[in-house]
């Protein structure tokens, strides 16, 4: 199979999607692979190391796109992109189809078969390759949070830790689930004050058992969110249900109530956002926006800052799934693999994903019979 890997066009992304030593196992499978020029620059790989490995650079991302069977990708097609789809080509990148009516349509138009990286699920219910990447929005969260609680950046001009004599900072965290987890080691080893709300009542308890004493586990409802957002300093929205549209569980006038210069990173911008406020994403070169005197951090790629850690934390995860899809071919592969099926989006025009169906009020196919 010829597979294409394009150059991420998305502002401020500078992953890739397949890394050389990816590019070797597929070569060892008999497969071909196509690298756009200076693809993986953003993450410190050289056109020579993909020319090593066994890649064939080629000039522009049309001629990607053209020649290739199976494009891999980190994020959605951009439109610029959209021209250069074509039916029957296999996509395998981030979707986030929920969040985007316009992509939808596109992708329903040029017939593409669409699988969705964040909707492969394993039979217990985890996300193998949203993992990784939540795992870094998750850190980074609580990263940005700090500088931009600094009063340079409109914060409020507090240290995330305190110093002897001054109180640390109130951390919020809105889902303890991978990202949630990770923002609140993060604060917590810097010694702020740490809240996470969670619906999971089990899950609380886990992570009762697992986090130091400066972290509280407390039920989340509606009265206990307007509490601790209220309290926050930094408030991190790290809400996710599985290919859907991620529910507003702050309302703006609970916002209006937070403090001046407060911060909040909704991490589930890519999603739509949990927060009623952060009603659009940002990029890296213009992070922010004030609203109510809070700092909104909104920007839906957390991790294209840290490419090179995350194209390979995000490749070690994948490659396993390019190569079950180029040896097997979408039929077989999907078949298969249940989780595969489960990642298939969009296919021939018709939306394949009952969360993607449901967000736009369109038919949902069972793939089972599409594919």
């Amino acid at each position: 199979m010829i597979i294409g890997v394009p150059k991420e066009i998305k502002e401020s992304e500078y992953r890739i999607a397949v890394v050389p030593a990816g590019v070797e196992a597929l070569r060892g499978h008999g497969h071909e692979v196509l690298v756009e020029k200076g693809g993986g620059l953003g993450s410190g790989i050289s056109d020579q190391e993909y020319k090593k490995a066994g890649a064939e650079i080629v000039a522009t991302a049309r001629e990607v796109y053209r020649q290739a069977e199976l494009i891999v990708k980190v994020k959605e097609p951009q439109p610029p992109e959209y021209k250069y789809l074509r039916a029957d080509q296999i996509i395998f990148t981030y979707l986030h189809l929920a969040a985007s009516r316009p992509l939808t349509k596109a992708l329903l138009k040029s017939g593409i078969i669409g699988f969705a990286y964040e909707t492969l699920e394993q039979e217990n219910g985890t996300l193998p390759l949203l993992t990784p990447m939540s795992e870094i929005a998750g850190r980074m969260a609580i990263q940005e949070g700090a500088k931009y609680l600094e009063r340079p950046m409109m914060g409020r001009g507090v240290l995330l830790s305190g110093v002897p004599g001054v109180p640390s900072c109130q951390v919020t965290i809105l889902g303890g689930g991978v990202v949630g987890t990770n923002a609140a080691k993060i604060a917590a080893g810097l010694g702020a004050r740490v809240t996470i709300l969670d619906i999971d009542l089990e899950r609380l308890r886990y992570l009762g058992d697992i986090m130091p004493g400066n972290v509280q586990m407390i039920m989340s409802n509606t009265y206990n969110i307007r509490e601790y957002v209220k309290q926050a300093d930094l408030l991190i929205g790290a809400v996710l249900v599985k290919g859907a549209v991620a529910p507003h569980l702050v309302a703006a006038k609970t916002i209006k109530t937070m403090k001046q210069g407060a911060v909040i990173v909704d991490v589930a911008i890519d999603q739509g956002g949990c927060i009623e406020t952060c009603d659009h994403p940002t990029t890296h070169k213009k992070p922010t926006y004030i609203r109510h005197g809070v700092v909104h951090y909104t920007v839906a790629n957390m991790p294209g800052a840290v490419g090179r850690t995350s194209t390979f934390a995000l490749t070690n995860a994948t490659l396993p799934y390019v190569m079950e899809l180029a040896d097997k071919g979408c039929h077989h592969a999907t078949h298969e693999n249940p989780e595969l099926m489960k990642a298939l989006n969009v296919c021939r025009g018709k939306i394949t994903y009952p969360a993607v169906a449901e967000a736009f009020g369109l038919e949902y196919h069972d793939p089972r019979g599409i594919i």
